[in-house]
């Protein structure tokens, strides 16, 4: 049976980050609309809206859930450099490059997507300021949820972990299904556990705060926080020896390249992308050559059909 993060948790590891008049708001919420809690969204002037499961709803008096956004508490530009403040120990400076990130991960693994004002540097983004909006997104950890997918890994119960692919679109599952596959094949059971890199680009499998994960990956993992995919890939062949890595949302030419160096190195990959089907994965060209070339020989396919992890198919590809 999964097992999630309790409200108890939620509530202590995000709460506090949040102005006392919404904390207020927020702790009159049920347990049960913890359970699905997923986004907490303060726009300046604004009503104060909360994603839980399938609902968009505002948040208005005593905690009251409403569809009528006017009714929802109105953030004040005060309420968001309030929490600015919080999230950043009272030190921007310290949190620069999270901020040109887009995001600040805080305690519990939980991120806070930012908005403003973006200064660009020759294309890259060199800060953000002034800012508008704020998004809290619910890390959410769901123990077992792999149980149904860990018997499709291995081809034969003497073969070798095979390379995997996790494809859904956004908000589907992916990166709770991979941690949770990369936690099981860290640990072992039946098999031996097996040395796992994860790198982790955005900081959301693993919920790194200050270099310690904040969600469980297993005991044999070492983590890249913050690292880019092709960079973090070819480190860890290079120091970290190995036998799988594991990798959020490859998409790029140059994920492509490294997934491959890995494959033709000896070691397994684990990855996601964003696609709703096999033939919306097969419209997006880097993804197509991977597949023409072999590289994934599992593809596990989520929907939201019955809420977040919904496992639609799971495929044994053979390029040939």
């Amino acid at each position: 049976m999964p097992v999630t993060s309790s409200p108890t948790q939620i509530k202590r590891e995000v709460l506090s980050y949040l102005p006392v008049q919404i904390q207020k708001l927020l702790h009159n919420l049920k347990d049960e609309d913890y359970q699905h809690l997923e986004e907490i969204r303060l726009r300046c002037g604004q009503p104060l809206i909360v994603r839980i499961g399938e609902r968009e709803l505002a948040l208005a008096g005593e905690g009251r859930l409403t569809t009528i956004l006017q009714q929802g508490y109105r953030v004040e530009r005060d309420d968001i450099c309030r929490v600015i403040a919080s999230i950043s120990d009272n030190s921007l400076y310290a949190f620069e490059e999270d901020i040109r990130r887009g995001f600040i991960t805080i305690p519990g693994g939980h991120r806070v997507g930012l908005a403003g004002q973006v200064i660009l540097k020759e294309h890259n983004i060199e800060l953000i300021k002034n800012f508008g909006s704020l998004c809290f997104r619910v890390a959410r950890e769901v123990k077992g949820c792999a149980d149904p997918v860990m018997p499709a890994l291995f081809s034969s119960p003497q073969a070798e972990l095979q390379n995997i692919l996790i494809v859904s679109p956004p908000r589907c599952g992916k990166t709770t299904l991979l941690r949770d596959i990369t936690r099981r094949i860290s640990e072992g059971s039946k098999r031996p556990g097996l040395n796992v890199v994860v790198v982790d680009e955005r900081s959301e499998i693993a919920g790194c705060y200050q270099g310690v994960p904040q969600l469980d990956v297993g005991p044999r993992t070492d983590i890249l926080d913050g690292c880019p995919k092709d960079i973090g890939m070819m480190m860890a062949i290079r120091a970290l020896s190995p036998q799988v890595v594991v990798t959020d949302e490859i998409g790029r030419q140059g994920d492509a390249e490294a997934v491959m160096e890995c494959i033709h190195a000896g070691v397994t990959i684990i990855s996601t992308a964003h696609a709703g089907n096999l033939e919306e994965l097969r419209q997006r060209p880097i993804l197509r050559k991977l597949m023409a070339d072999g590289a994934f020989k599992l593809i596990i396919i989520l929907s939201r059909r019955h809420g977040p992890g919904n496992i639609e198919q799971v495929i044994r590809w053979d390029a040939s």
